[in-house]
């Protein structure tokens, strides 16, 4: 590594993108109970000053679904018409155990260009009105305004100001999002994956007129564009700093055949 590498790494702000993990956070409704973490063995259970001496230990169990929290959304997660994406069948692929293919551990790091669109400071409402339904044409104008450019094998964040109201589950799963146009955008400009600050990238409870999916960006963006999405994310601090070009990096847990993974993406600048 070099020395310039180095001190560019030691002078560079990180934002911690991640939203906090506990019993009691905001969890779409097919994932629930989605997380409980307690401990299994305790300090004075470990103990033994005639053994250990002075040391003792704790550790604890977690019990999680894939899709709570800041979490990467594999492949292998949406089907179009029973199909992965590359038109893969899911019954070739399918196992109780998991997926043979297009699994998680299959995502390798992100270390790539970041791009975000402040849409809900470009409006100047924080957060956009419930159930919102961010279009092409706003992500576009909200990237012109910033005077940045989506390109190929970006990530692309969006910003819709739900992220602040993460402690508040009623008015987090009502949050603005992404609309069909706007995956249909950001699938076009070739990005490696996208994330948001809401639950699903898409507008919660919107169905597409066409082919009657809820979810658009799921039956889209994953099986036939091949672009990861991300959710529950926290913009806040990046969108106050007005950064919106970054290094960004992340990596899902190697969870052998699983649908999606928990993430800890960081922004640094």
């Amino acid at each position: 590594m070099t020395t310039g590498l180095i001190e560019q790494l030691r002078a560079a702000r990180v934002y911690d993108l991640e939203q906090p993990r506990y019993s009691g956070m905001p969890i779409y409704p097919a994932h629930k109970p989605g997380y409980h973490y307690a401990l299994h063995r305790r300090h004075r259970d470990a103990y033994k000053p005639a053994e250990n001496g002075q040391r003792s230990g704790a550790s604890g169990m977690l019990t999680m679904m894939e899709h709570t929290g800041t979490h990467i959304d594999a492949l292998c997660h949406q089907a179009c018409d029973l199909k992965l994406y590359g038109g893969v069948p899911i019954e070739s692929v399918e196992t109780a155990a998991g997926f043979t293919e297009l699994g998680v551990e299959h995502i390798a790091p992100i270390v790539t260009r970041g791009v975000l669109l402040d849409v809900a400071g470009w409006k100047g409402q924080n957060p956009l009105p419930r159930l919102y339904s961010i279009p092409a044409g706003e992500l576009a104008a909200c990237a012109e305004a910033q005077n940045v450019e989506v390109c190929a094998g970006d990530v692309l964040l969006v910003r819709t100001g739900y992220g602040a109201l993460w402690s508040d589950e009623a008015a987090y799963l009502d949050s603005a999002g992404v609309s069909k146009s706007g995956s249909i955008w950001a699938g076009e400009r070739g990005v490696a994956a996208v994330g948001i600050d809401n639950m699903t990238w898409d507008t919660p409870g919107e169905r597409d007129p066409e082919s009657g999916s809820l979810l658009f960006a799921h039956v889209y963006l994953l099986p036939r564009k091949g672009v990861y999405i991300m959710e529950n994310l926290n913009l806040e601090a990046l969108a106050h700093d007005r950064r919106y070009e970054f290094a960004f990096v992340a990596a899902p847990l190697k969870f052998t055949g699983a649908t999606g993974s928990p993430i800890r993406p960081l922004a640094m600048v």
